[in-house]
């Protein structure tokens, strides 16, 4: 289970900063994630949408210890991600579309270290990189070096890294960010055999047709804000425009004129 309570994450801006935000900015920091609150149980897809830039990212970058909270709190299976950030991570896989790999290493040494990094025994390490490999259909190119892959083959190795500590809580930013259709399908897969097995998920996406595809807890943010949060179903039932498309764009038009 995620819990969030109040959660706020500030930034200060450097001078170069200051100036790309226009003439009009007259601060010296900026609020990415403004008192968000939300839970996201087990067995569950919670699904994080919004447009780049509304403070997702660093929200999932809070949840994994990346980031800090300026306010707020994060428990991950129970534990402060501030004062239980080593256990917080044991318990916990992060997968982004940016797909950040040793390009000297092959999959089979990759998986092998972030096993041993999280502390995992010799023989779970082999037997656990045996199962992703072939789910994932990694064993073709096991012992190839990683800097010559396609931006697929990479992100199966990075799923493969996010998974073979078999993490309770699996936390999945834009994870089929520039993937194909192929590639892209078996993080879907992922995600749903992740709910089966009862795992925490959350997903965060601006793709639609993965939120409809995936999604049973639903939240909405922009602009920092978290502005819907409730069951998917249950949004769909009040929607006003036809598609999802269309709803998100008219509320985040509803929101963006408190500001104007």
């Amino acid at each position: 289970m995620i819990e969030i309570k109040k959660l706020s994450k500030t930034f200060s801006l450097s001078k170069q900063q200051k100036k790309e935000m226009g003439t009009e900015f007259k601060g010296s920091t900026i609020d990415a994630v403004k008192n968000v609150n939300f839970v996201c149980q087990p067995g569950r897809v919670f699904t994080l949408l919004g447009p780049n830039g509304a403070g997702k990212t660093t929200v999932l970058r809070m949840i994994a210890t990346i980031l800090k909270p300026t306010e707020g709190s994060i428990r991950v299976c129970g534990l402060d991600t501030v004062t239980h950030g080593m256990e917080v991570r044991k318990k916990l896989g992060f997968l982004t579309g940016s797909t950040g790999l040793y390009d000297r290493l092959t999959p089979d040494e990759t998986i092998t270290y972030f096993g041993r990094l999280n502390g995992m025994e010799e023989n779970l390490i082999e037997k656990r990189k045996k199962e992703l490999f072939d789910l994932l259909g990694i064993n073709d190119f096991a012992h190839r070096r990683v800097g010559k892959f396609s931006t697929g083959m990479k992100q199966k190795v990075s799923i493969a890294r996010t998974m073979i500590h078999d993490p309770q809580v699996v936390v999945f930013d834009e994870p089929t960010s520039g993937l194909d259709v192929i590639a892209a399908k078996s993080i879907i897969e992922l995600i749903r055999d992740c709910r089966k097995q009862g795992k925490t998920v959350i997903l965060s996406t601006h793709i639609m047709s993965e939120v409809n595809m995936l999604a049973d807890d639903f939240a909405i943010m922009h602009r920092g804000d978290l502005i819907y949060n409730g069951l998917f179903d249950d949004f769909k039932n009040v929607m006003q425009e036809k598609t999802l498309e269309d709803e998100f764009i008219r509320i985040a038009a509803e929101h963006d004129k408190s500001f104007a």
